[in-house]
């Protein structure tokens, strides 16, 4: 892709917009960052140092309109003024993942769901790496894909990819695709129509060809319902909890099964994720690392030593008998359920933020076997009060971490756990998820 001298506008100063900006720096376009709010100082910093123009809350339209191309990030809705503009104008315009794509030759390994990716996604990674492959990660996570290209080209790259990078995507296309799970997220920016959003996840297998992978959870009926529709050209593996696979991965009693070339079998008990979501995402891993042609010992040794990603059921510490366990990153329904059903131990339950929509009634069952106390961090709590006040004993309101911690701190006993799985977005208190995890992480630490 020859972008020299040609005048490319990128929306968004995100973590992708400024990796793609950087990109096509090097490869000699005349480059403009705009962002309709304001720009995070690292970053700023970095466009200043690099000489690239930018402008933050608003944007100049008229300058935009006259590109030869415009990089979208992710974050911005189609519907946005200028974004309908930039269309009606008929500029070209690419996402992030798209315009690096054009500037690797690398294969990819691409991860979707609505939960559970990134922890797949570092899990693949973690197999390739210690298999000794050339690989890289990013995509929703880490840096992006166009900052990792401005110094190398792996052999590979595992990228995590949301449902609004791949709405974007036009013709790139994944060697090997997996697909997690499609459940309720996100409807706001989807109409509220769940057909839509699981559109938008199928894309993943957009332009994928006969020499290509698709690895996808055979239990989730949103996937069915959609693969039946299809008329496929990739090779399908499947991985199942209650099915056994011909080609692909499955659970038999207590055995992880995987069917690619030849059979791997593994003990559930060796898995350094627990969980039955978990398991699925160790399949979804494994199969991916065979269809890779990774040695059966390295994937066994992988599977067992890989330490999850911050924020996701993370382990932070254990005081006098009391366990503390920060999820802060499952910010729905669905990725809060699967952190409950996780434990094995009566909870302490620390919940709430800035609900998107949830439906806490999914969650009474797991809350009946589970809670022996809810903490609401949030400031907006009445959902979750009306919910579960009659479910437990003991439901209490905590302004920030440090409140939180210490009223769970007061009503768990020894042998018993503290969860921070908030099933919410995190605006309301915190900056961002990761911010409500650390704020967590340190107050526990204070004990």
């Amino acid at each position: 892709m020859n972008i020299e001298n040609k005048y490319i506008a990128v929306i968004g100063a995100g973590e992708s917009g400024v990796g793609a900006a950087l990109l096509a720096q090097k490869y000699g376009a005349q480059v403009f960052v705009s962002d309709f709010g304001s720009i995070k100082e690292n970053l700023r910093s970095e466009l200043s140092e690099n000489s690239i123009e930018f402008e933050e809350k608003g944007h100049s339209t008229d300058r935009i309109l006259r590109s030869d191309l415009v990089i979208k990030s992710p974050g911005i809705p189609n519907e946005a003024p200028i974004i309908q503009s930039i269309k009606n104008k008929g500029i070209w315009m690419l996402s992030e993942i798209e315009f690096a794509s054009r500037f690797s030759n690398a294969k990819t390994i691409c991860i979707t769901g609505s939960n559970g990716k990134t922890t797949t996604t570092m899990l693949v990674h973690h197999i390739l790496d210690k298999a000794g492959y050339d690989v890289g990660f990013g995509g929703n996570i880490g840096k992006s894909f166009a900052r990792q290209l401005l110094t190398t080209d792996c052999e590979y790259y595992v990228l995590e990819l949301s449902s609004f990078q791949l709405d974007d995507l036009v013709d790139f296309r994944a060697d090997i695709a997996i697909l997690l799970n499609i459940t309720p997220d996100h409807l706001d920016r989807y109409q509220n129509d769940m057909s839509l959003y699981v559109n938008s996840k199928m894309r993943i297998i957009n332009n994928q060809t006969n020499s290509d992978w698709f690895i996808y959870n055979a239990d989730d009926p949103n996937i069915r319902a959609a693969m039946q529709k299809k008329s496929p050209k990739m090779k399908l593996a499947k991985f199942s909890l209650t099915e056994s696979q011909e080609v692909g991965g499955y659970l038999n009693k207590e055995q992880l099964i995987i069917n690619i070339k030849n059979q791997f079998t593994m003990s559930i008990h060796d898995l350094a994720l627990k969980g039955k979501h978990n398991t699925q995402n160790s399949l979804a891993a494994g199969i991916a690392a065979r269809v890779v042609e990774i040695r059966k010992d390295i994937v066994r040794q992988s599977l067992e030593d890989f330490v999850n990603v911050e924020h996701r059921l993370e382990f932070v510490a254990k005081i006098n008998g009391v366990e503390f366990i920060n999820d802060s990153k499952a910010t729905n329904i669905n990725s809060t359920w699967f952190a409950l059903e996780s434990m094995e131990k009566p909870t302490v339950w620390i919940v709430g933020g800035v609900d998107k929509g949830n439906d806490y009634n999914e969650l009474m069952t797991l809350v009946d076997e589970k809670v022996k106390a809810i903490i609401c961090l949030g400031e907006d709590n009445h959902k979750i009060k009306e919910a579960f006040e009659s479910k437990v004993d003991t439901l209490v309101e905590a302004r920030n971490a440090v409140e939180a911690v210490a009223y769970a701190y007061r009503l768990a006993l020894k042998n018993e756990s503290v969860l921070l799985s908030p099933a919410c977005a995190s605006f309301d208190l915190f900056e961002n998820y990761e911010d409500r995890g650390n704020q967590f992480k340190q107050a526990v630490r204070m004990l």
